[in-house]
C-alpha cells in the first residue's frame, strides 16, 4: 500500500490495522477514508471507514470472505471473551431451539402422527424397521424414537376399539340408516364389506363409515352373506334402524333374492324387497334360530352396468351394424394398446393430442365411454397423424362417423350412471326421475340416429324391465316425492292425488315426537275466554283434525317450486318421510371405495397381516373422518 501520498492522520490509521494488507487506499474524506477490498478482485468493492474504526472493513471479511485461503476464519483473532460470549450464545440457542421442539414434538405426538401416516395412508409396517425412516424422524425431532411393529399393532387395537364405541354411540343417535355390501375376492382370499349411511337431521348431509371387512371362509352361499349381513347389524345395535340393505345383481347376491323374496301376492313383481328370513350363522340350519334380515334392494347402477354389458351387446351382435361395431371398436382398441404398453406410443399421443389419451384401464363402460369421447373428439388430421405414428389401421370416414353416434346417442347413460354413483347428493328419490329422464334422452336421439335406432329400442324396452321393481316400490316413490328437487312433477296429474293421500297416510303414522315443529311458536295459543280454557273436542275430532293437518302440510309442499332440501325445515312430517325413504342409497358405489385400497393391501409386503389386522386397518382408515382417531 503507497502511503507516500496520504495524510499523516489517515497513515498512521492504516498502520494500526491488523489485516491492512487486504484493503488499498483510494481517497481520504476527512474523517473517513475511502479504500477497495483486494479479495474482491477483478470485482471493484470500495468501502469507506472511519480512521479511527474499522469495524465496516472487519463485518465486510467476516460476512464476504469468511472461510477464504486470505480470511480463514473470522474467529481468529477476536478477543477470548468476545469468543466465548459468542459460544455461549450459540449454546443459549440452541437450548431454546431444542425446548420449543421438545414441546411442540413430543414421544406421544410423533407416535400419533407415524399411526396417521401409517394407517391413512397404507404404508407397509415394515417401513417402521428401515434405518432410512428412523434416521428421518430422529433428525427432524431432535432425537425421538420410531414405534416398533408390537407398540404399531397395540395402537391398531386401541384405535379400532375407540372408533367401534363411537360409531356404536353415534348410531344409536340415528333413526335410520342404510347398509350396502358386497364381496371382493383376491387370489384365494374372499372378503365380505359393507358400509352404513344416513342422513344428519339438522344438515341434511350424508354421513357414511365402514361396518365390516370380514375374510370369507369355504363356500360362499346365500346363507353366508346372510348371516354376515345379521351379524354386522347386530354388532353396532343397527338392526332395527335398517331401512334397507344394497347390493349388486352378481352371484352369490343373486342366490339371496331368489332365496328370501317375499311370496305375498301383493309382492310379485317386487323383486326388490324382502321380509325377516330364518336361516343360520355358521353349520346346519336350526329351526329355532330367527335372524333378523331387512329388506335387500338391488344396485340400480349395476343395473345400468347390465344393460350395457348383456342388452346392448345382444341387440348389436343381432342387428345390421355389428361388423361396423366390431371394426371400429377393433382399431381404437389396438390405438389404446399401443398408447399404454409402448413409450413411442404414449410420447405421440401426448404430442397429437395436447394431454394423455385415456386408456380404460379399469373394466367399467363409463371409463371405456370417456375413452371412446376422447378419440372421437381428435381431428380427422390428428387422428390419422396418431393412427400412423403408432402403426395401426386407420379409422374409416364411416366407423368414425359410427363412434362419433355412438358417444352423442349414449351420454345420456354415461351421466346416469354418474348420477347412481355419487354417494353424497345420491338419494333412493333420484332412481324414478334419472331413469324417465334418460329414456326421453335416448328417445330423442332415435329419431336422427343412422346406426342406433334399433339398439336404442332395445335399450329402452330394457330399462323398463331392470328398473321395474323401482316403479312398482312404493318406498321409491315416496322417497322420489318428498324430494324437493322432484316432488310430484314426474307423475301424471291423474296419479298426484293419490300420492298426496297415501303420503298423508305415512305422515300421520309418525310418532309426533319424532316431529320437530317448523316453527315452535307456530303451536302455541293465548287463553281469551273460558271456551279456549275447556275443551270441548273428543279423541275422534281431535284424529280428524291432525289428519287436515298433515294433508294441509302436503298439499303445501306439493304447490312448493323450491328445489334445495332446506326448505323441508318448513314441512317437518315431510322432512320425517323424506329422512326414512331417503337414506337408502340406490347403489354399491361406498361399499367399492371401501375395496378402493385392495391393491396396496394385498400385497408381498403386507401378507403376514392376519385377517382380523387386515380388517382393522381398512376400517379405521375408511372412518377416519367420521371418528376421531388420532388425537389433535
Amino acid at each position: 500500500m503507497d502511503l507516500s501520498e496520504i495524510s499523516g492522520e489517515a497513515k498512521s490509521a492504516i498502520n494500526s490495522w491488523r489485516y491492512r494488507h487486504h484493503f488499498t487506499y483510494k481517497a481520504d474524506q476527512g474523517k473517513n477514508i475511502i479504500v477497495q477490498c483486494n479479495l474482491c478482485l477483478p470485482r471493484v468493492n470500495l468501502l469507506s471507514t472511519s480512521k479511527t474504526s474499522t469495524s465496516n472493513l472487519k463485518k465486510h471479511l467476516d460476512r464476504t470472505h469468511l472461510g477464504c485461503e486470505a480470511w480463514p476464519d473470522a474467529k481468529r483473532g477476536r478477543k477470548k471473551e468476545e469468543y466465548n460470549g459468542e459460544e455461549s450464545r450459540h449454546c443459549q440457542l440452541k437450548k431454546l431451539k431444542a425446548e420449543i421442539i421438545s414441546k411442540c414434538l413430543t414421544q406421544s405426538k410423533i407416535d400419533d402422527l407415524i399411526f396417521s401416516f401409517m394407517v391413512e395412508d397404507c404404508q407397509p409396517f415394515y417401513m417402521l424397521e428401515q434405518p432410512g425412516f428412523k434416521k428421518l424422524i430422529s433428525s427432524l425431532t431432535e432425537g425421538l424414537n420410531v414405534m416398533d411393529r408390537v407398540t404399531l399393532f397395540t395402537r391398531v387395537d386401541q384405535a379400532f376399539s375407540k372408533m367401534r364405541e363411537e360409531l356404536t354411540a353415534k348410531l344409536s343417535n340415528i333413526q335410520y340408516v342404510c347398509t350396502t355390501a358386497d364381496i371382493w375376492t383376491a387370489g384365494t382370499r374372499s372378503f365380505f364389506g359393507m358400509t352404513c349411511h344416513w342422513i344428519d337431521t339438522e344438515s341434511l348431509e350424508r354421513k357414511s363409515a365402514a361396518l365390516g371387512f370380514t375374510r370369507l371362509q369355504g363356500r360362499i352361499t346365500y346363507d353366508t352373506i346372510a348371516g354376515q349381513i345379521h351379524s354386522t347389524h347386530i354388532a353396532y345395535n343397527i338392526e332395527s334402524k335398517v331401512q334397507t340393505t344394497v347390493t349388486d345383481n352378481g352371484s352369490p347376491f343373486v342366490g339371496v333374492f331368489s332365496e328370501f323374496a317375499v311370496d305375498s301376492p301383493e309382492s310379485e313383481s317386487d323383486i326388490g324387497f324382502y321380509e325377516n328370513v330364518s336361516t343360520v350363522l355358521e353349520g346346519e340350519p336350526d329351526q329355532g334360530v330367527l335372524l333378523f334380515q331387512p329388506p335387500v334392494q338391488r344396485c340400480a347402477s349395476h343395473n345400468l352396468e347390465q344393460i350395457i354389458s348383456e342388452d346392448f351387446w345382444q341387440a348389436i351382435s343381432q342387428g345390421p351394424m355389428c361388423q361396423l361395431h366390431y371394426s371400429s371398436m377393433a382399431k381404437v382398441f389396438s390405438i389404446w394398446n399401443k398408447s399404454h404398453l409402448l413409450q413411442v406410443g404414449v410420447d405421440a399421443a401426448e404430442e397429437i393430442g395436447k394431454m394423455a389419451l385415456i386408456v380404460p384401464a379399469v373394466i367399467r363402460w363409463n371409463v371405456e365411454y370417456c375413452a371412446v369421447q376422447k378419440i372421437v373428439s381428435l381431428s380427422e388430421r390428428e387422428l390419422t397423424e396418431l393412427c400412423a405414428r403408432l402403426e395401426v389401421a386407420r379409422l374409416q370416414p364411416e366407423e368414425m362417423a359410427f363412434l362419433k353416434e355412438y358417444v352423442a346417442v349414449f351420454h345420456p347413460l354415461a351421466f346416469a350412471l354418474e348420477l347412481f354413483q355419487a354417494e353424497q347428493k345420491c338419494y333412493l328419490g333420484l332412481v324414478i326421475p334419472t331413469v324417465l329422464s334418460l329414456k326421453n334422452k335416448l328417445n330423442e336421439q332415435k329419431d336422427a340416429a343412422n346406426y342406433f335406432g334399433d339398439v336404442i329400442n332395445s335399450i329402452v324396452m330394457a330399462i323398463d324391465v331392470r328398473f321395474q321393481e323401482f316403479f312398482s316400490s312404493m318406498e321409491a316413490k315416496i322417497a322420489t316425492a318428498t324430494t324437493p328437487q322432484f316432488r310430484l312433477w314426474w307423475m301424471a296429474a291423474s296419479e298426484r292425488e293419490e300420492m298426496c293421500s297415501l303420503m298423508a297416510t305415512e305422515a300421520s303414522q309418525i310418532d309426533p315426537s319424532e316431529v320437530t315443529p317448523a316453527n315452535p311458536t307456530r303451536n302455541l295459543s293465548t287463553i281469551k275466554s273460558e271456551d279456549d280454557f275447556f275443551s270441548y273436542g273428543s279423541a275422534k275430532t281431535t284424529t280428524q283434525n291432525q289428519q287436515r293437518g298433515v294433508m294441509e302440510e302436503i298439499r303445501k309442499y306439493v304447490e312448493g317450486t323450491g328445489k334445495s332440501l332446506e326448505c323441508l325445515q318448513d314441512f317437518p312430517r315431510v322432512k320425517q318421510l323424506f329422512l326414512k325413504y331417503n337414506t337408502t342409497l340406490p347403489s354399491t358405489a361406498p361399499v367399492q371405495r371401501l375395496f378402493s385400497e385392495k391393491g396396496n393391501l394385498i400385497s408381498s409386503q403386507r401378507n403376514i397381516l392376519t385377517d382380523d389386522y387386515f380388517e382393522r386397518i381398512q376400517i379405521l382408515r375408511y372412518n377416519r373422518s367420521v371418528c376421531s382417531l388420532i388425537p389433535e
